[in-house]
């Protein structure tokens, strides 16, 4: 653990370091994102087998990439669900916490909203802020939605799902970029990368709940959005745009609701 601790202190103060030294991005970075991957490849592990090996899975239709996810996690994963009350096809909802690497999927329940898993992010490009512009390699932060149509099952990183990005609120600001993923494998031009296995459990959740929902909301946050966190961006450029995903995040955090968000005046709005 000391040891653990340790390693998260160091990575912490590169990102740090990151912020302060504009001519050292693209090094630490990459430092950063691999140091990232070591972490979060000792922190969670599925009771499902593996997948195949990557030469063995791109050569694999659609269809059949779906076939061998489903053969391999079902039904472990009936079970995984079942201990926490939850069943395939239950609405989802995911946030995504770019600080801490994290992307929880919640689903509801007869009784609300409850969390089945938190996952590593394996990486993200970029830093902390939103993404503006196509090909500055930040992956984005604002609330998003996913449909039927934005699964990619053919996916050159594995399995993957679309978020939508630009959404109503990117376009209001001359946003551009297109392609942002939740997908597989480890490596990142401005999606989410969560490793193959991790990715394929995921995917299973979403397209159930897909076949019963319209969208599966995907909320995007540069950090937990607390008054303490936000007291030390106060010189932060992105300080405003920050303040205005609060009240999305905390109406969850208080009611264990999704909000529903639109855009006014260019602005979001929660309730």
């Amino acid at each position: 653990m000391k040891r653990r601790t340790w390693l998260i202190a160091a990575a912490l103060t590169a990102s740090a370091f990151l912020a302060a030294n504009a001519t050292s991005q693209t090094f630490i970075q990459s430092w950063i994102n691999q140091f990232m991957q070591y972490l979060n490849r000792q922190t969670l592990a599925l009771p499902y087998a593996p997948p195949p090996d990557s030469g063995q899975w791109q050569s694999l239709s659609a269809t059949e990439r779906l076939a061998s996810t489903r053969s391999r996690l079902l039904p472990k994963l009936h079970d995984e669900l079942a201990a926490k009350q939850l069943k395939l096809g239950q609405p989802a909802f995911i946030r995504i916490f770019k600080e801490s690497r994290e992307l929880e999927l919640w689903l509801k329940n007869s009784t609300g909203w409850q969390l089945f898993r938190t996952y590593p992010i394996a990486t993200f490009s970029g830093t902390l802020g939103p993404k503006t512009r196509e090909g500055d390699m930040q992956a984005p932060e604002g609330f998003y939605s996913v449909t039927s149509k934005q699964l990619n099952p053919a996916s050159s990183y594995h399995l993957s799902f679309n978020i939508g990005y630009p959404n109503a609120y990117d376009l209001a600001h001359q946003r551009t970029g297109s392609l942002i993923m939740v997908h597989g494998d480890t490596v990142s031009i401005g999606c989410f990368a969560m490793t193959d296995p991790l990715i394929e459990e995921i995917y299973l959740v979403v397209e159930a709940a897909l076949k019963n929902m319209s969208t599966v909301p995907v909320h995007c946050f540069p950090f937990r959005m607390t008054g303490e966190r936000l007291q030390k961006e106060q010189a932060s450029p992105h300080l405003d745009f920050w303040q205005n995903l609060r009240p999305a995040h905390d109406l969850f955090e208080k009611e264990r609701r999704v909000p529903q968000v639109t855009v006014k005046n260019d602005r979001y709005q929660a309730r």
